[in-house]
């Protein structure tokens, strides 16, 4: 006999979202904790997976990785009622990364969401580990933390400084949190994007070093960037990144595509440039984002653009998806089992 059930976000083909129905999880595997979702923010990687251009998934998959929750039974750890935010990079713990703790770029990762199904569902089963406590935050901001993470970390990646002239290209959330981590550290950051509307929101969050990608760079500007970082998901824009970077200065790749990068060898000895990958993110970022939080460094209510149910996702997928350049985060929330 078939228990509660709940309602899943699902994709079952490109193009086709819809909600689907799945037994609400009872038990979990011993070190793990099932978590009951209170919030989801839609991602990228989401809009992606819906206009089927993302590499390494198969479908159907229940979507979501960007997550916050409650503690549904008190298991490993973790009391009943905790509220939680979830890292949903699921690491194996015994591969090299894993072993000096990166964890992040774990050889055999799966992320929730695209490797494994995700939480846009009432009750998702997590790791221990994977759970932070999420203390004063709302469910809307703690399901903020994880993206503003992935910035964070790229920003930790590149070792930035209080007097680093800082370029980051693209203006959307991933660019948007590795800016804000960036002027946390005291740098100068410019912000250059391709969409004039992405980056008027930008002045909104005090950023008054704003330039669109037609443009030519200012005169004053032409010697580079201490600090670049890359957060279009655009192979062109990817390759002309290299040439705003300073001599001495650090190339940060957000960024990944299925392409090939190519990039001048003479210019990038010239300038004993850094190239740097930044996947993900780790422990220590999202306890960065979450102090950030906390003390009104960051403001939820700014980063978020709209807050949906789950129930209406399935109508909205489609508009949101194409109309991403106005948006920040949606966040959606979940309905109660039944």
């Amino acid at each position: 006999m078939m228990g509660e059930t709940m309602l899943c976000g699902t994709c079952v083909t490109p193009g086709q979202f819809e909600l689907t129905t799945a037994e609400l999880p009872q038990t979990a595997p011993e070190g793990w904790v099932l978590v009951d979702i209170a919030a989801a923010g839609l991602c990228g990687t989401d809009y992606h997976i819906f206009q089927g251009k993302h590499p390494f998934l198969s479908y159907p998959r229940v979507i979501g990785h960007e997550l916050s929750g409650h503690v549904a039974q008190t298991a490993s750890g973790w009391q009943a009622g905790a509220a939680v935010v979830i890292n949903p990079y699921l690491s194996c713990g015994t591969c090299r990364a894993c072993l000096r703790g990166k964890p992040n770029c774990c050889q055999r990762i799966e992320v929730l969401g695209v490797h494994r199904d995700g939480g846009f569902c009432a009750r998702i089963a997590v790791p221990a580990g994977n759970l932070y406590l999420a203390r004063d935050l709302s469910p809307e901001a703690a399901a903020m933390v994880e993206f503003l993470a992935i910035g964070a970390h790229a920003v930790r990646r590149g070792e930035v400084g209080p007097e680093d002239r800082v370029l980051v290209t693209g203006a959307g959330p991933i660019g948007l949190g590795a800016a804000l981590f960036a002027k946390a550290r005291g740098a100068t950051v410019y912000l250059r994007d391709a969409a004039r509307e992405r980056l008027d929101q930008m002045a909104g969050f005090g950023f008054d070093h704003l330039l669109l990608a037609s443009d030519t760079l200012p005169a004053n500007l032409a010697d580079g960037f201490d600090v670049v970082f890359d957060a279009t998901g655009n192979p062109t824009a990817m390759q002309a990144g290299f040439a705003h970077v300073a001599h001495g200065g650090s190339y940060v790749l957000i960024s990944v595509v299925p392409d090939t990068i190519t990039f001048s060898d003479p210019e990038f000895h010239k300038r004993e440039m850094r190239l740097i990958g930044a996947r993900n993110a780790t422990a220590e970022d999202f306890e960065t984002v979450m102090a950030a939080f906390a003390s009104g460094a960051i403001r939820a209510e700014a980063l978020m653009s709209e807050r949906i149910a789950l129930a209406d996702l399935p109508r909205r997928m489609p508009e949101l998806a194409a109309d991403r350049a106005r948006l920040i985060k949606v966040i959606v929330t979940m309905g109660e089992h039944t």
